[in-house]
């Protein structure tokens, strides 16, 4: 029984502390300022900020006012830029201006654009100047270039140090910029020489050159490089930072592997986006009218589409009229053209993120895909010809030649839509990307509504060939 009850005690579900009810009931409390913020120095930055969100505005006031800057710096690192700019409203100016001179200058460039010009200008005003050079330089650059991503929380030393002058550069500099995992390292001319590792520095001995610890293979970007580029080429590699060059190969600022994992999000996010039928993402609190615009443009142009595969149904008017039955299968031929199109078309993306393909290597990108489509669609083919004869014969109670007649025609229809939709599914990324249009611009709805056009042009086609002209039914 004692055996039991221990077993009992220790499987026990221990319940986890539910942080936001606990920061609320102390904002809602009746404490001091000094002891209500002395009660907030335990809670992450993170969960501070998912409490912010719920607070009413006098809440929220409340709170701007009792916590220090560094707390709040840290809540709104988690913050949507739209969102970080609406709370720096709400507060004072010298506040939000001490709180944006705290965060990285990546994530304080992002937010002040989010701020009404006027408050802006009134915000930068109050910042040091050293700080507010660093944030016009990150929002000098275009959304779409690395250099809108940086920070300039980095440190950099000479190559011609000392160990121990360089570990004496190293604290120095470790009271402003905390990103020192990687040490960079410049030559006589101020341009990138190489990186140290943080560990590597530590450890070496005073008599040890600096020069045998700098790793001068270390990846960099350009500040002016899209980022498209960039996040295919630092996608192999691990390190913490990334350091940001100028066109005169002089270091800008640094990438944060935090930045590139949330810039790779946003390159997803708008890649799914395209993939949907939209020109952009939405979110859940957005306009219905903005939500319409960013639909309208691809929903109308497959409009255009759907009438032209409703046209082409009309051509073969005469063969539905004569074997109605044919109607019955004809979405299994478009279900599956549109679904090895969009598989095909997913590969294909995928494939070209890779700036470096060769003509041979498309080539054969092409090749492959149609010969998995072939092959996919002989055994769909063979397997709907049994199937759907056996069912027509059976069910339909229709003369054996006939049933089998109409499944061929279906399983031949088949094969052809499947290839030729895993060309399509091909050939249109790799045509958008020759023509400098980003290829998931070809996204899904589009896919399917030419491979729904190709399946009906090849089942129809083949039905009015193999059933009316060869078989005379």
């Amino acid at each position: 029984m004692e055996e039991e009850k221990v077993l009992i005690e220790s499987t026990e579900v221990v319940a986890l502390p539910d942080y936001e009810k606990e920061i609320i009931s102390i904002i809602r409390g009746n404490y001091s300022p000094k002891m209500m913020l002395k009660k907030l120095e335990d809670y992450h930055g993170s969960d501070i900020a998912d409490v912010i969100e719920q607070l009413t505005l006098k809440e929220r006031q409340k709170l701007f006012r009792v916590c220090d800057v560094e707390m709040l710096a840290e809540a709104f690192e988690h913050f949507e830029e739209d969102d970080a700019a609406n709370y720096l409203s709400e507060m004072f100016l010298s506040k939000a201006s001490r709180i944006i001179a705290e965060l990285e200058t990546d994530n304080a460039a992002a937010i002040l654009k989010e701020v009404s010009k006027e408050k802006r200008d009134l915000i930068v005003e109050l910042l040091p100047e050293d700080i507010r050079r660093e944030i016009r330089l990150i929002a000098s650059f275009d959304d779409e270039v690395i250099g809108s991503k940086m920070t300039t929380n980095f440190i950099v030393i000479p190559d011609n140090l000392t160990i121990k002058e360089a570990m004496r550069s190293l604290r120095a500099q470790a009271e402003e910029n905390d990103n020192m995992s990687t040490i960079f390292v410049v030559d006589e001319m101020d341009e990138f020489y190489g990186a140290i590792g943080l560990r590597d520095l530590i450890r070496a001995s005073s008599t040890v050159p600096l020069e045998s610890l700098i790793v001068t293979s270390f990846p960099y970007v350009y500040a002016n490089e899209p980022i498209d580029d960039c996040i295919e080429r630092l996608k192999d590699y691990s390190e913490d930072l990334i350091p940001v060059l100028d066109n005169s190969n002089k270091i800008l600022g640094v990438i944060t592997s935090q930045s590139l994992i949330e810039v790779v999000d946003e390159e997803m996010g708008e890649d799914y986006a395209k993939f949907a039928g939209l020109t952009a993402e939405e979110d859940l609190n957005e306009p219905l009218k903005q939500s319409m615009v960013k639909r309208l443009p691809w929903l109308l142009a497959l409009l255009v589409l759907g009438l032209l595969v409703s046209g082409v149904v009309g051509v073969f008017e005469k063969v539905v009229a004569q074997l109605t039955l044919i109607m019955a299968f004809q979405s299994l031929i478009l279900d599956m053209s549109g679904n090895v199109g969009t598989q095909s078309l997913a590969v294909t993306i995928r494939v070209l993120m890779d700036e470096n393909l060769t003509f041979k290597q498309k080539f054969r990108l092409v090749v492959k895909e149609m010969k998995v489509g072939f092959c996919n669609g002989l055994i769909l083919g063979i397997l709907s010809f049994v199937v759907v004869g056996l069912y027509i014969m059976l069910f339909k109670h229709k003369e054996l030649f006939f049933s089998f007649a109409v499944s061929g025609c279906i399983g031949i229809s088949l094969i052809l839509a499947m290839l030729i939709s895993s060309a399509v599914g091909t050939l249109i990324p790799l045509f958008f990307k020759k023509i400098k249009v980003d290829p998931a611009v070809a996204s899904g709805p589009l896919i399917t509504t030419v491979n729904d056009l190709v399946a009906v042009v090849t089942y129809y086609g083949m039905s009015w060939i193999l059933l009316l002209n060869v078989f005379h039914f």
